[in-house]
């Protein structure tokens, strides 16, 4: 069973920057595709940015510019740093891991941003 653990979320000023961590479980980072997403109240869960096993990167329109998803394979871990953050960055930010068949998410980390 993978276990994914997101931290570094918290309260930011508009304009400022945070860096998102998942830890993953085991070798996984290196081979799955590892993704974050977000939700914000009332709406629907969307992706952020996603990393594949090759390292090629896709990023929402949104945050294009502005996000950058990174990975460690020695540490298992995939990073997220956002700058420039503005109120509709607000959201719960959701680790995910997934290949064929098979997804996992983390239990999220909540990111709000203060205009």
């Amino acid at each position: 069973q993978v276990q994914l653990v997101e931290s570094g979320g918290g309260l930011v000023q508009a304009g400022g920057s945070l860096r998102l961590s998942c830890a993953a479980s085991g070798s996984i980072v290196s081979i799955y595709v590892m993704g974050w997403y977000r939700q914000a109240p009332g709406k629907q869960r969307e992706l952020v940015a996603r990393i594949t096993s090759g390292g090629s990167t896709n990023y929402s329109d949104s945050v294009k510019g502005r996000f950058t998803i990174s990975r460690d394979n020695a540490k298992n871990t995939v990073y997220l740093q956002m700058n420039s953050l503005s109120p509709e960055d607000t959201a719960v930010y959701y680790c995910n891991a997934n290949k064929p068949g098979l997804w996992y998410w983390g239990r999220g980390t909540q990111v709000t941003v203060s205009s």
